[in-house]
This record gives structure tokens, sequence and C-alpha cells, in this order.
């Protein structure tokens, strides 16, 4: 079966899982030992991005990966598992904005443990999909289930957590209240507090640098908003 090729945006330090494509079963029956074999099914192979769409896959290195996908990524995130190339990897669509999705790839694997990567289909693909036929039905990448979007006008303080996200729950303690997860700058960073009062911003600013966190307050509307509250991570 052909598969559309994906050109990524960010590669992978490591890509050594193989797909496991057959399990041998063992089995012992009145008459002596038989060896039963039972083949597995593979996954499916990966579908290519939507127009516009950006993929994030995630390589599955142990049965953790999906656990920490879960607790990680927001409930409306569009997940499947699939084949791509020689690996089984997380295919996480809904991104139609590259550095949304570089965001979320730098973040999981600051996490450890987890091998993040961006796709999209090749430039030709877009060169032949010029002007195509609308089909009756057709998802537009604006109906996607998770689709980010920049912050109201206001203040955003954020938090630089140096690539080590167990930051976040010290910052949650520090502050007594949920920390979500942004993109800004095409980096990922910690929002601590999202508002429209500036004397406010400033003084969770103040109450944040006088416990030696890296913090910064900038403009909300340059603000990507990934997910509002990122799990505890010890």
């Amino acid at each position: 079966m052909y598969q559309p090729q994906m050109k990524l945006l960010i590669k992978p330090r490591s890509f050594s899982l193989s797909v496991a494509i057959a399990t041998v079963v063992a089995g012992i029956n009145i008459t002596g030992i038989t060896a039963q074999r039972a083949i597995a099914q593979p996954y499916p192979a990966c579908e290519p991005p939507a127009a516009g769409e950006y993929l994030l896959l995630v390589v599955n290195e142990s049965s953790q990966t999906s656990e920490q996908l879960r607790s990680t990524l927001p409930p409306n995130a569009s997940t499947a598992v699939c084949r791509y190339l020689d690996n089984t990897v997380t295919r996480v669509g809904g991104f139609t904005d590259a550095e949304v999705a570089n965001s979320w790839a730098q973040y999981l694997t600051d996490l450890g443990g987890i091998q993040a990567f961006v796709a999209r289909p090749p430039e030709t693909a877009s060169i032949q999909a010029q002007n195509p036929s609308p089909q009756p039905g057709a998802a537009s990448s604006s109906e996607l289930a998770y689709n980010p979007q920049p912050l109201a006008a206001g203040y955003a303080v954020l938090v630089d957590y140096f690539n080590r996200p167990e930051v976040a729950t010290d910052v949650q303690q520090a502050l007594g209240s949920h920390v979500g997860l942004v993109s800004y700058g095409q980096r990922p960073y910690l929002l601590a507090l999202h508002t429209s009062d500036a004397a406010v911003a400033n003084s969770v600013l103040q109450r944040l640098s006088d416990r030696n966190f890296l913090a910064l307050v900038v403009d909300s509307r340059r603000v990507v908003l990934l997910t509002p509250a990122v799990a505890s991570v010890d």
C-alpha cells in the first residue's frame, strides 16, 4: 500500500524502534506439544496531514508513552496509533501552525523518554492540490477538534522552565493555582497568569522573581495557548 511521504520539520534524536508484526504463542494439547503462531495485525499506515495541517508524531518507545501522552495532551487532541516508515507512532493531528506543533514536540521531548517530531506533506503535494474540488462532508482545518488559539488581549506572565517540566509543579505551589503551557517566540513556556490588569501581572511577576523563577510579562495576543493546565511532573 502506498504511504504518502511527509516532510520532517524536527528530526527525531532516536529512531530505533521496530514494529512487531507477529507473536509466537506456544500451545500444549493431549496429543503432544504443538507450536501455534498467532499473527498480530500491524498498525495501519499513518494518514497524511490535511491541507494546511501539521502532524505531531510521537515514537512509541514503551508502553508508558501512551499514558504520558494522555496525561499531557489536551483531552480533545486527535490521536491515533499508526505506522510511519518502520516505526509505531502516535499521530497527533489538528495543528495549523508549525510553531505550535514544534512547541509541543519540544515540551514532550523535555519530559524525557519521549521522541517527538513534526511532519507535513512534501512541497509537491501542495502544488498538485491547487484548486481542488470541494468534497461534501470533508473536514476543513478550522473544524479540527484541537485548534490552539492566541490568548485574548491583555498580559501573560510566562515562566521559562529551562527544559525541566517539573518546574511547573514548583510554580503551582508558589502561586497556588494551575499552570498552563503556551507557545511564545517559537518556544514553549509555562503560563503563570493571563490577565487584563497590568498591576496584577506585575505583582505576580515580582512574586515569581522573588522565588528565583525566570519570569516575564508579554503581550498576550502574541501567545498561543497549548493547554490551560499541565500535569504535575515529579
